[in-house]
């Protein structure tokens, strides 16, 4: 019969609805339910496994494919995006932090900036710099008080 699903859930379907109680995502949930569905024949095709999801039927058979291929680690498993590459290299922060600590230190960002591309060669945007010292290394730059500001304080010290 065309339609009709291929596939041997080695899982009882007890097993199935207890891994579905204990997921805690939705992701997983999707899964777990659609094998418990195909299992306790509430489903008999892919179509109406799809349509009893709410998904498209290439998706589920996606799904299929993958529990076929390796089973429930390989359905559960979730794979984190790759993402943009970061401009300033894991060893260039180390080096930036121990330059952080030291007494001088920078004074601006642009000062950051420079030390970069003069000490690493990495040429990276302002904005780049000032989140990673500011936000991700979380650390302030060594700012000279002014005279004006030296007085006033001292002068509230006196107050």
């Amino acid at each position: 019969m065309s339609g009709v699903v291929k596939i041997d859930i080695t899982e009882s379907a007890e097993t199935l609805k207890t891994l579905l109680i204990q997921q805690k995502t939705a992701f997983g949930k999707e899964r777990i339910q659609a094998l418990y569905l195909l299992k306790s024949r509430q489903a008999e095709t892919v179509q109406h496994l799809a349509v009893i999801l709410g998904r498209n039927r290439v998706t589920v058979q996606r799904w299929l494919r993958q529990y076929r291929v390796g089973g429930l680690p390989k359905l559960l498993e979730v794979r984190k995006s790759q993402g943009r590459p970061m401009v300033i290299p894991k060893q260039a922060i180390a080096c930036l932090e121990k330059e952080l600590k030291d007494p001088e230190g920078f004074s601006s960002y642009g000062e950051v900036q420079t030390w970069l591309y003069a000490e690493l060669g990495i040429k990276a945007n302002y904005h780049v710099v000032h989140n990673l010292v500011r936000y991700k290394l979380k650390s302030k730059l060594k700012v000279t008080l002014t005279k004006k500001l030296c007085a006033r304080l001292a002068r509230i010290r006196e107050f």
